[in-house]
């Protein structure tokens, strides 16, 4: 592969230097990602690649142990009739039987697609319909519970079959068995066709589809975004680069392995960098498991660090006077040095000589706090963040960086340097990619990682490009000294009543930087301000409603609380500090029930749903007008 730093750019309107590889690409001389597990599995044979928590007790798995598995697997999916080019779900938490079956589809030729354990049985006979799915994998009864409602409703599945047989031994169905079964049809088919796996894996071709990943469905239903072998050994290749690791490095695995993000992270990237993955035990305890683990590195999206200062200001709050005029001292100093690092300016001596005096006697200790004492790089995307977030895990001694890509993409778009990160942009696009900005404002991208085009879809994979061929990514954009910044949705943009055109995004990270707000949405559209539909972050709230007195039975009379409204009001106060008149937030609302990602009105990865929270909350959003 090029790996030339070759970039082409849009200036007023005009594109310059314009550069695209188109492969083959290859890693260690193979140009598929089964090919690529196996010589990595010959290879390591006795290093660990997975360690899961068993009874409370961290337990280790190897590459032999990886290949074993999958081999298994996959002669037992042939065994019941799986053939190249038939498709298989997973619908599991984060495990290593996740990536085991993910592989063993792949390695068969198959395409394996994740589904999300918050979705409904509704939303399950959508995806294994949409993309055609004649295996399903799930993980506990709960799971199997949801496809045995709609059974009859998808006569294309062969089999389902369960990984864990815990409240299920007496259970018996002519469609499902468990995965111990599954190895034991693997095993006798190893000694009837000892060279089948081997021999299927060579079959594979760099742009065969191996993976499908379905978006998050913000606007309407999920689509199957078909992601080629070449797609992927590019990503991974181009990791490689941006975000080296090696043999030695813990990464942390606790999104969901449907989502693209953690898909290449979990499951591909240790193909390239022999890397280790630990799962978490449940996301009750993610924190607890990062702090049991200590990561080298860590891959996240904004909630997952805004809920990290959180959990700190919440243990903060419980501290000492003195302890907490040494931290606001040393956090002082530190945001101060690193204003100057990411400004390139040199910095005083008497300033580093406080930094290294804190950096001994506090942040170090800190990190220890949070599990990140040995993080060498964090990433953060997905989804905006707060530069100010960015910034306050930088002072702590934490190089957050912020990158961008897409499901499109296969994640891989532009990604910032921890020795150069410049805060509220992405960072520089990667190798062979070209992108421009439209007249529009649109970021429109071009790359080896850009998926083959939406399952079954041919109309929107058809209005998804430009003519010329340029993905067209939905975000607005500005390149500007070759970094690309992201100023928001181009269907988000509000244009007020008076004319001005607002990108919500950089309001509401502000908003969500304040250790009370856990997320916003802010309105305006067609209408003479903007307002903000407010989540109270409940254990700061809850937090300070204990030390103020302020009685509440439950969430909902929290946040109807007065006291609780001035808290958040004076949040908004200080925001507005910030912003433009036209930009200001002239009133709010707080949505007084908890969400999760079960809620329609929130993703899997945590995200407001902005289209349905404005139609269900219609009238709390009139009432601000």
């Amino acid at each position: 592969m090029n790996v030339n730093n070759v970039r082409s750019q849009i200036i007023d309107g005009v594109e310059i230097n314009t550069h695209f590889d188109k492969g083959p690409f290859f890693m260690d001389g193979v140009d598929t990602i089964c090919s690529l597990f196996l010589h990595r599995c010959k290879q390591l044979q006795e290093k660990v690649v997975h360690r899961e928590k068993e009874l409370g007790i961290w337990k280790s798995y190897t590459w032999n142990d990886f290949y074993h598995n999958v081999r298994l697997i996959s002669l037992g999916l042939n065994k019941l009739g799986f053939r190249r080019g038939d498709k298989a779900s997973i619908l599991a938490e984060d495990c290593k039987e996740w990536i085991y079956a993910d592989f063993a589809v792949q390695c068969l030729g198959g395409v394996s697609t994740g589904v999300y354990t918050t979705d409904s049985s509704e939303q399950l006979l959508y995806q294994l319909t949409d993309s055609d799915s004649t295996f399903l994998f799930l993980d506990t009864d709960e799971q199997l519970d949801k496809y045995l409602t709609i059974a009859v409703d998808c006569p294309k599945i062969k089999k389902a079959i369960v990984f864990e047989k815990e409240d299920l031994f007496d259970f018996k169905h002519e469609k499902v068995i468990f995965l111990d079964e599954l190895y034991k049809l693997g095993e006798q088919e190893l000694k009837k066709k000892p060279d089948l796996f081997e021999t299927e894996i060579s079959k594979n071709k760099a742009s065969d589809v191996a993976i499908m990943v379905y978006t998050s469905g913000t606007t309407g239903h999920p689509k199957g975004v078909m992601l080629t072998n070449e797609n992927l050994i590019y990503a991974i290749s181009v990791g490689k680069v941006y975000l080296p690791s090696n043999e030695t490095d813990e990464l942390f695995c606790f999104l969901p392995l449907c989502h693209v993000y953690e898909r290449l992270t979990s499951c591909m990237k240790p193909l390239s960098d022999k890397s280790t993955i630990n799962f978490a035990e449940s996301m009750e305890t993610v924190f607890e498991d990062i702090r049991e683990i200590s990561p080298t590195l860590f891959y996240g999206v904004p909630r997952i660090y805004e809920k990290i200062n959180s959990n700190f200001n919440i243990a903060l709050s419980e501290a000492t006077n003195l302890s907490k005029f040494i931290y606001e001292r040393a956090l002082k100093t530190s945001l101060k040095r690193v204003e100057l690092k990411m400004k390139n300016k040199k910095i005083p001596i008497v300033l580093n000589i406080k930094f290294f005096m804190y950096e001994f006697f506090v942040f170090r200790n800190l990190r220890r706090m949070i599990g990140f004492d040995r993080v060498k790089r964090a990433v953060t995307g997905a989804a905006p963040i707060s530069p100010d977030l960015v910034k306050w895990f930088n002072a702590l001694g934490i190089p957050l960086i912020e990158g961008y890509g897409m499901s499109e993409t296969a994640t891989v778009m532009t990604m910032n340097d921890p020795e150069n990160n410049k805060v509220g942009t992405v960072g520089t696009w990667v190798p062979d990619a070209n992108v421009k900005i439209s007249p529009e404002g649109e970021i429109q991208w071009k790359s080896p990682a850009v998926f083959a085009g939406y399952y079954k879809d041919n109309k929107r994979t058809s209005e998804a490009f430009t003519k010329d061929g340029y993905f067209k990514t939905g975000d607005k954009g500005k390149i500007e000294d070759g970094l690309l910044s992201i100023t928001g949705r181009l269907k988000d943009i509000i244009i007020t009543a008076g004319g001005k055109n607002i990108s919500p995004a950089l309001i509401e990270n502000y908003l969500k930087f304040s250790k009370y707000i856990s997320d916003a949405i802010v309105i305006g559209d067609q209408r003479k301000y903007l307002t903000a539909l407010i989540l109270i972050d409940q254990e700061n709230v809850e937090k300070f409603a204990q030390q103020n007195r302020i009685q509440y039975s439950d969430f909902s009379s929290l946040c109807n609380a007065s006291e609780v409204k001035k808290l958040i009001a004076g949040e908004v106060d200080l925001v507005n500090l910030k912003l433009a008149r036209v930009e200001q937030v002239k009133k709010f609302r707080l949505i007084d029930m908890l969400l999760t990602a079960e809620d329609d009105e929130m993703t899997a990865t945590m995200k407001l749903r902005r289209s349905y929270c404005e139609t269900k909350y219609e009238d709390l959003i009139n009432s601000m007008y």
